[in-house]
């Protein structure tokens, strides 16, 4: 009976972590817009790379990127890819011209803030 009574909070405490896992999506009509990417990280909670990244989700199932890079030769650069809305997950491609995509679950999403958990990255996102 002590071994279950020392279980039960740490069972309890894995399930609440888990339960907030993943807000599903039903449209695009939920991202529609534009986002600014601010950061990017290995982990939810990992050390945040700033970025100067806007994302611009259409209605047409377009991504439009625009990338700001102060110190490089070119200062801006844009690429359209596609997107829709899958398993209540963005589905990007990953290369322009290319059909391989990219499922991203949104992590979080509220009001204006928004986290994607891409395979590789996550993303933090603020609705402009």
């Amino acid at each position: 009976m002590k071994k279950y009574v020392k279980i039960l909070p740490l069972a309890a405490l894995f399930f609440a972590f888990s339960a907030n896992a993943e807000v599903a999506l039903q449209s695009n009509s939920e991202i529609l817009g534009k986002w600014k990417l601010t950061a990017e990280a290995m982990k939810l909670d990992g050390e945040k790379k700033a970025v100067t990244v806007e994302w611009d989700f259409k209605s047409d199932g377009a991504l439009l990127t625009t990338a700001t890079d102060s110190v490089g030769r070119t200062k801006e650069m844009k690429i359209a890819i596609k997107y829709s809305i899958e398993e209540g997950g963005i589905k990007k491609q990953i290369t322009p011209g290319q059909e391989k995509y990219e499922l991203c679950k949104v992590v979080d999403k509220d009001g204006s803030k928004m986290t994607l958990k891409c395979p590789f990255l996550y993303y933090f996102l603020t609705k402009i």
